[in-house]
């Protein structure tokens, strides 16, 4: 008996925790459709699909859209380029300071998003670098190599050593050895750490706001329009746009993780 409600006792604190981490973003979809512009009363007035016309048709908002996407993929990109190679250096090569070289490179992320943005923001303000697209490209870059650092490194540190000695054993060069080796062995660690980094870029507001300069990604407008009650159902519209984009990428990577046994874990 204590076992069986030691078991329920878990049960309904997990699904408290999914209730208090889901219900905001329920509320988020039921308010797309209601009839009243300006209040959140409940019951709704009534249901109504016009405000999904309403956001189609405002050209800041597919300006706003445009810029988040173009940012996530090439930071996206740059992340998959960079954590790859600063992944492999890290499995592959022993050298002195290794394990500082790995805590630094986990460490953007693990840093309150307010600091990254003012840390961002001084180091290209001393440089006097003009605030533009790449500057937003910099700073998503920061923190999505470490999820794709993360994966890779995790599924080198799966993938035995023997086989890279025994193509290069059989007479393929270095070049061969990755494309038919170790390629095909982290291609669904790469996967997963991009559409993370992509789904991370897309939704970022805090560093973006301390890099944007004037340009207007798409989280930051939906932060703008929250000033604006006449466009609070035009705002849930595109949040929900925005929860339905990012949950697709990260269900995905989880996905994959799973079925490869990755965790993503970095050891320092």
């Amino acid at each position: 008996m204590p076992s069986n409600h030691n078991s329920l006792g878990l049960k309904l604190a997990a699904l408290g925790t999914l209730l208090f981490l889901h219900i905001p973003l329920a509320i988020i979809f039921l308010y797309a459709f209601t009839t009243d512009e300006t209040t959140y009363t409940f019951p709704l007035p009534g249901l109504t699909t016009k405000w999904f016309g309403v956001a189609w048709r405002r050209n800041d908002l597919w300006q706003a859209l445009t810029l988040s996407v173009k940012v996530a993929l090439v930071a996206t990109l740059a992340a998959l380029f960079l954590g790859t190679l600063a992944a492999a250096a890290v499995h592959r090569s022993k050298f002195f300071g290794r394990e500082a070289i790995s805590f630094l490179l986990v460490l953007p992320i693990a840093l309150p998003g307010i600091v990254t943005g003012i840390a961002l923001r001084s180091a290209i303000g001393s440089l006097d670098i003009p605030f533009s697209f790449w500057t937003i490209v910099i700073g998503h870059a920061t923190f999505c190599i470490v999820t794709v650092y993360n994966n890779v490194l995790a599924r080198f540190r799966r993938t035995s050593h023997s086989l890279i000695e025994a193509s290069m054993d059989l007479g393929a060069n270095a070049f061969q050895t990755f494309r038919y080796v170790v390629l095909p062995n982290i291609a669904t660690a790469l996967l997963a750490g991009g559409m993370l980094a992509f789904a991370l870029s897309f939704d970022e507001v805090i560093v973006t706001t301390f890099t944007a300069g004037q340009q207007t990604t798409l989280p930051i407008w939906i932060f703008s329009q929250l000033t604006r009650p006449r466009d609070r159902p035009v705002t849930n519209v595109v949040a929900l746009f925005v929860i339905m984009i990012t949950v697709l990428p990260i269900l995905l990577a989880q996905r994959l993780t799973t079925e490869t046994g990755d965790t993503g874990e970095t050891k320092i």
